[in-house]
């Protein structure tokens, strides 16, 4: 077997070839990230121009097929003449030869993004036709190409003012299975890059939809926290932002707002690149804040007494942004997500620490309410940690022992075949045992609404009973500490009553359980009974209607029958039902109906429990307004 493998069975690869037979090894793959991937790469070639003093404005085109794109920039234009190394010219050079390009030697560029030399002659292989247009020395010049290779010389098109290099790409459909670009995709990116180059002019025309949109931010960074800040929706904790522009050396701009947000939020750039995963200048942005506020602490003798401040204390509710300039950063992979370099650790932490600590030092006011809030967070920490713990002890304990006491558990240990009901009030909740299958069926009584969780932090939430004997019955444990397999029942079950009130007790049970238990809906668990409103007798046969709409159905067809005078008994609550009759029309498996709880979209359902859920009281507001002439015998 070995002779039949010789030197003719190695394929070499020549000029673009590894990369239309490898596309994810440069650009991270062909779908959606990787074909918008191909329209950053030439914009980080416009803004290396822009953010090295060059060039001050950028547009980038999206032409009306929705596929081909267009990006030019007022900068140098690209060099046309001859590459003594490759004998050809230096714009054929960088887009049909890897690792050719002018921001290895640091004459031309102190900071640049596209550092690998891959960028522009990855484009030209995944495209079907690239178009090179160069305008410098008082002429235009143009280059053609297609997938990667050149389909003539370059030519001089004539005198033309002004300097600047625009590419014209169509990507090749035979690489990506779909070419069509994403217009809101790229107008986030641009807008972002106008924030960090400010100064800089962005124009986005985008002929899909004869839009045209032009990013321009004098402050930079600090419109760009504004909206962020905004986006989020959650109040900063002080108004005026901490600022850092450092040109010397290492350049660094930094802007934070600590607000009353749960979570840190830090969006990092390197050389105007987005490291979505972080790295080395976010370790040291970390290290520097918790030193410098740290240090306030100490200084001021703010220390809280009863509990330790740790890092995620100092930073929760913080937003910020850091964009550092770097000469030569190593990031990981092309796809450049995340920056390597050993060294900005500390320098990031050198330049950070001091500043922030000579703000804080002259800003008392402003440093004191930041601390009160870290501290805030530390005790919330602290009491939730207390509470998860004991509610994770107590449904971790094997068998009954630790269940609630107005628990009526079911005697069947299969997990699988039994089922729980969250029964509003102890009446309905007395029918109801009286009426379940005691084998399969379990009843948790819940007395009154519970707490409305949307704006109630996890230790508000595990020092409501109702909601502890909740998670205590399920098992399962909840946030960090949830564990799907640990859950007591097959089937989650809310029984409210079939009124507005009723209606009101499951939405504030459901918001509970989409904050806190989202896994039980993800996996299918929770159910909504559908007891009846109403019982229709007509004659010797009795009906059941959910609502009005069915009690108008029963009659309208019994009326044209001519079956006698209906009776019509209008259920105030469960509790009102006879053990029987509730066996009958909402627990019996056979004869039931259940609603099972399914998100279909993430975003909209976060929005709209965030909106009647939530402290903002105006999104209500403007709901009930919309939608006023859709309400029907409004229970006032």
């Amino acid at each position: 077997m070995a002779g039949t493998y010789t030197a003719k069975d190695i394929t070499v690869l020549e000029g673009l070839e590894p990369v239309r037979k490898r596309p994810g090894m440069y650009i991270g793959g062909v779908g959606s990230p990787g074909l918008h991937h191909l329209v950053w790469e030439i914009l980080d070639n416009s803004i290396d121009e822009a953010m090295n003093g060059y060039a001050s404005d950028i547009r980038v085109t999206l032409h009306a097929d929705g596929a081909s794109i267009t990006i030019e920039d007022d900068g140098r234009g690209a060099p046309i003449d001859k590459h003594p190394q490759t004998k050809k010219s230096a714009l054929e050079t960088i887009f049909t030869v890897l690792h050719a390009g002018g921001k290895f030697e640091h004459g031309n560029y102190k900071t640049a993004g596209g550092l690998h030399g891959v960028g522009a002659s990855v484009v030209n292989a995944l495209s079907k036709e690239l178009v090179a247009t160069v305008k410098r020395d008082g002429a235009q010049w143009e280059m053609r190409f297609k997938q990667g290779k050149t389909i003539g010389a370059l030519k001089k098109l004539g005198p033309a003012r002004g300097t600047g290099t625009s590419v014209y790409f169509r990507p090749d459909a035979a690489i990506f299975p779909k070419i069509e670009f994403e217009p809101d995709v790229i107008k986030d990116r641009l807008e972002v890059a106008s924030f960090l180059h400010k100064g800089v002019k962005v124009v986005f025309d985008d002929e899909t939809s004869k839009q045209k949109t032009t990013f321009e931010h004098a402050n930079g960074l600090l419109d760009y926290l504004k909206k962020i800040v905004a986006e989020r929706g959650a109040k900063a904790v002080h108004e005026t932002p901490f600022a850092l522009n450092k040109d010397e050396g290492l350049r660094v701009d930094l802007v934070l707002q600590w607000t009353e947000a749960t979570d840190e939020h830090i969006r990092s750039y390197v050389n105007g690149i987005p490291t979505g995963s972080g790295g080395t200048h976010e370790n040291g942005l970390r290290a520097g804040i918790g030193k410098a506020v740290r240090n306030f602490i100490d200084t001021h003798n703010l220390s809280p007494k009863g509990v330790t401040l740790v890092a995620e204390d100092i930073r929760e509710g913080l937003t910020g942004v850091l964009s550092v300039f770097v000469q030569e950063p190593q990031f990981q992979g092309q796809t450049k997500d995340r920056l390597n370099n050993p060294e900005l650790v500390s320098q990031v932490d050198g330049v950070v620490r001091p500043a922030l600590e000579h703000w804080l030092n002259h800003n008392i006011s402003v440093a004191e309410s930041i601390v009160a809030r870290i501290i805030l967070a530390a005790r919330a920490r602290e009491a939730s940690r207390a509470a998860q713990a004991e509610v994770s002890r107590k449904s971790a304990t094997s068998g009954r022992l630790n269940l609630p006491g107005k628990l009526s558990d079911c005697t069947n240990s299969s997990s699988e075949h039994s089922e729980i009901f969250i029964v509003e009030g102890d009446s309905a909740g007395g029918s109801a045992k009286q009426g379940r299958d005691r084998a399969r069926q379990a009843i948790l009584p819940l007395r009154g609404k519970v707490l409305n969780t949307e704006s109630a932090s996890l230790a508000k939430v595990l020092e409501n009973k109702e909601l502890v004997d909740l998670v205590t019955a399920l098992g399962c444990g909840l946030g960090k500490n949830f564990e799907l397999p640990r859950l007591r029942y097959g089937k989650v079950i809310i029984l409210a009553d079939a009124d507005s009130d009723g209606n009101h007790i499951a939405t504030l049970l459901l918001t509970f359980i989409y904050r806190h238990l989202p896994q039980l809906i993800t996996s299918g668990r929770v159910y909504l009974a559908q007891p009846p409103l109403y019982r229709i007798d007509i004659g010797k046969e009795t009906h059941w209607a959910l609502d009005d709409g069915q009690r108008d159905a029963v009659l309208k067809a019994n009326t044209k029958n001519g079956r006698g005078t209906p009776e019509i008994t209008r259920f105030k609550g469960l509790g009102e039902m006879m053990p029987k009759v509730l066996w009958e029309t909402t627990l019996n498996p056979k004869t039931r109906r259940l609603l099972r709880v399914d998100v279909a979209d993430q975003i909209v359902t976060d929005r709209v429990i965030n909106e009647l859920m939530g402290k903002d009281a105006s999104a209500r507001f403007r709901f009930i307004m919309e939608r006023a002439d859709e309400a029907e015998e409004l229970d006032v």
